[in-house]
């Protein structure tokens, strides 16, 4: 849902960024998120979308929320933690993810490339995150993401909406069966939520996996406002997977709520929904995606397996969060 294109220069001069938390704050944060995932009896938390990117790149995604850019719904969205990068990553260990992720994403040709060579460098300086790349529908699209993925690219990420491209794009057609082919989960921004764009909802993605059935589609925000008809995709897909970001909290039920009537299959899928929150970029403390996960009453295995398990099997990790096949 964080995610944009630039914004005007007026608002990128206007956004500036925020110094770390207060140490007596960042340490009761700390210890709230702790208690939940050890109440549980994890060794932590694994969470699959969460943004790092070069710098003023992601300054240019603060300013377009602060300037309430169309692509937020024009929604007042205030980031919650706009502390430098390595405050970012050290508060996101603090909180006790295991590990993370770095969803960055071109919103024109000839970006993807420079991005992904920007996240290879991040995922050697930054063990606990998993190496994440993008892609972007170009003549070489299918090379870019082969060279990412002999590079170690863990996940991908895909942005249907910023990008304001059709993910069945026959550019696209050779990169997405190497990713099936190699079983690199990518996680897909193709909801309508929170302002639909061209080729967003459920038919463009779904024809993509009428070509490519077995590729690891992770469908971000859980396909808000389209929950029902993503939910469909994952019956009908086994490695088709959902994320929570954003899902359930106070901020997203006042504008695209979750139909209680579809709790029973969400229940049903908990061997595929992944905890995601879209940390830095989000407009409440990490911990209120936790709450409004536990609130919706289906019990401590469900979140066992959101929070943690079952992304820990699909990336392979072992007890120190490393690969197993590290």
């Amino acid at each position: 849902m964080s995610d944009h294109p630039t914004a005007p220069a007026s608002a990128q001069e206007a956004a500036p960024e925020r110094g770390p938390a207060p140490a007596s704050e960042s340490v009761a944060e700390s210890a709230e998120v702790r208690r939940f995932w050890e109440g549980l009896g994890l060794p932590g938390l694994v969470d699959v979308h969460t943004h790092f990117m070069p710098e003023r790149v992601l300054r240019k995604v603060w300013a377009y929320f602060d300037a309430l850019g169309p692509l937020t719904g024009g929604v007042e969205w205030p980031i919650t933690y706009r502390q430098e990068e390595s405050e970012r990553a050290r508060l996101l260990r603090e909180f006790g993810v295991r590990a993370f992720t770095a969803m960055l994403y071109p919103h024109k040709p000839g970006m993807a490339r420079w991005l992904n060579g920007w996240a290879v460098d991040f995922a050697r300086r930054t063990p606990d995150c998993l190496h994440t790349a993008t892609l972007f529908p170009e003549p070489d699209a299918e090379a870019q993401v082969r060279e990412a993925v002999e590079a170690g690219a863990r996940v991908f990420k895909a942005h249907v909406q910023v990008g304001a491209y059709d993910p069945a794009d026959p550019l696209l057609d050779g990169a997405w069966g190497v990713l099936a082919e190699a079983g690199v989960p990518v996680v897909v921004h193709c909801g309508s939520g929170p302002a639909p764009g061209k080729h967003t909802g459920p038919e463009p993605i779904a024809r993509v996996l009428a070509r490519h059935p077995r590729l690891r589609l992770i469908v971000a925000h859980l396909g808000m406002p389209e929950y029902e008809d993503f939910l469909d995709l994952a019956a009908r897909y086994e490695e088709v997977r959902l994320d929570t970001t954003m899902a359930f909290t106070d901020f997203t039920e006042r504008m695209v709520p979750f139909p209680r009537r579809a709790l029973p299959r969400l229940a049903d899928l908990g061997d595929r929904i992944l905890l995601g929150t879209d940390f830095p970029n989000i407009p409440y403390p990490y911990v209120h995606q936790l709450h409004a996960l536990e609130r919706l009453g289906l019990g401590q295995a469900w979140l066992r397996a959101v929070c943690h398990d079952n992304g820990a099997r699909l990336f392979g990790l072992g007890a120190s969060g490393e690969s197993s096949a590290s």
